[in-house]
Parts: structure tokens; sequence; C-alpha cells
């Protein structure tokens, strides 16, 4: 297993000013610490966590060149022209799907695991975030065949460590061909299926992270399953090489 160091009280420092300061030249005289300190660290964290969820998840993998996020913003079509982000982040994805996160990924993406390193805000979780609407419509028609085993998937030790779905993005109305007495209501006003709990300043200095946040994707993995097989991609039993 990768062993992982624990990110230092500089990683976070080096954060928390990059967002009092966020401009290039002030990136530029700080990077050491973001280049030989938060950065490693984050890709050893993901190599980690791929270690354990070998054995976990078999099929959700974490690869340091594609579950890494740029730490540069798209300010293309953004009227925020901060040029980078103030947290780092990694996505851990269905092998047989893309890495993108749901409707950024061309492919529509499939559920999986986060984690986001950010002072004051870190948090780790998963789900699939803003489906596209044919994703969207295919997991709607999942749960709307299987409430019970959809609503299962969401109690228990899920209930116990993260709560509940966040309602980001939740439609007002019930969406066209469902009624308030359909079995699944609950669930058919979602358009984001995605959950997170908190990361403490401790944890994130720990060694035993890794562990930490696999324990965690655990309680959620018949959550996860659940989505990626409505969207026609199976669970594996071991990892494939």
């Amino acid at each position: 297993m990768t062993r992982f160091p624990g990110f230092t009280p500089a990683d976070l420092r080096f954060l928390a000013q990059l967002k009092r300061h966020n401009t290039k030249a002030w990136f530029a005289a700080n990077r050491d610490v973001y280049d030989t300190s938060l950065k490693p660290r984050l890709a050893t964290l993901v190599e980690a966590i791929d270690d354990r969820l070998a054995l976990a998840a078999p099929e959700i993998v974490g690869d340091v060149k594609r579950s890494v996020f740029r730490i540069h913003r798209d300010v293309r079509f953004s009227k925020d022209k901060s040029p980078y982000k103030t947290h780092v982040a990694a996505w851990f994805f269905h092998r047989r799907a893309g890495k993108g996160v749901a409707s950024s990924s061309p492919d529509g993406g499939a559920a999986g695991f986060y984690v986001h390193v950010e002072p004051g805000g870190s948090f780790c979780g998963g789900g699939m975030w803003m489906p596209m609407r044919p994703q969207l419509l295919r997991i709607r028609d999942a749960i709307a065949a299987k409430p019970d085993v959809f609503a299962a998937t969401l109690k228990g030790p899920f209930a116990r460590t993260f709560g509940a779905l966040s309602t980001e993005a939740m439609l007002v109305r019930m969406p066209r061909g469902y009624e308030e007495s359909h079995p699944a209501a609950a669930w058919m006003r979602y358009q984001s299926f995605t959950a997170e709990r908190t990361l403490t300043t401790d944890e994130l200095a720990s060694p035993k992270l890794p562990d930490r946040v696999v324990k965690d994707f655990v309680k959620m993995l018949p959550f996860v399953r659940f989505l990626n097989q409505a969207l026609g991609f199976p669970a594996d039993e071991r990892r494939v090489v």
C-alpha cells in the first residue's frame, strides 16, 4: 500500500494565502510550496486511495494524471478572472467511463468518488454531479423502477456518515411524466446525486487519511453502484489490470 505522509500546515497556508493573493505574480513567487509539497502529496494521496479501492471497489480507479484537477481556472466564460482555484481536488472514476465529472465528460461520465482540500472547506464524497440529460433520465428510470432499493442505499452507514443527498439544483416541480403520488416521488426532482462529509485539519494531516476516506467511500458504495448500474457501468469483483 502506498504510504501517505499527510498534508502540512504549509500546504494549507499556501491555499489560504492564494485565496487572498490570487494573481500570477504571487503564485510564481510562492509556487515552491505547491511544486515540492502540496502537488506531490496530493498525487501520493491519489495513489494511496487507488491502492485501497483496488480491494474495496475494484471498478473505481484513481490515476495521478487523470484524477487530479488542474489548479488553473478556466476563465474563458467567467466574469471572475482569478487565474487559480483556491483548492486542490481529485476524482476517482469508473474505469469503463470517461474521467470527467458527469456534465464535464464527453461521454456523460459515471458516478465516482471525490476528495477536496481547501482551508475551512475540505470534504470527501461521491456520486454523480449534474449528469447530462440522457444520463439523468436513465437514473430517474432506474430509481422509478426500484425506489425501495435506491432508498436503501441512502440509509444505515450512508445516512450516519453523509446525512442526505445534496439538494443542489433540485427542481421546484416534479419532472414531466411523474406524479406527486409516484412511489419514487421523493427522488424525482433531483438533478444531481451527490453527498459529502467534512474533512478536518487533523484528518488532512494524518497518514491515515487514505484509510479513513476509503472507509467513507465504502459506506456510499451501494449508492454509487446503483447509479452506475443504471448507466450501464457494472461493478467488478476484482481489479482488472
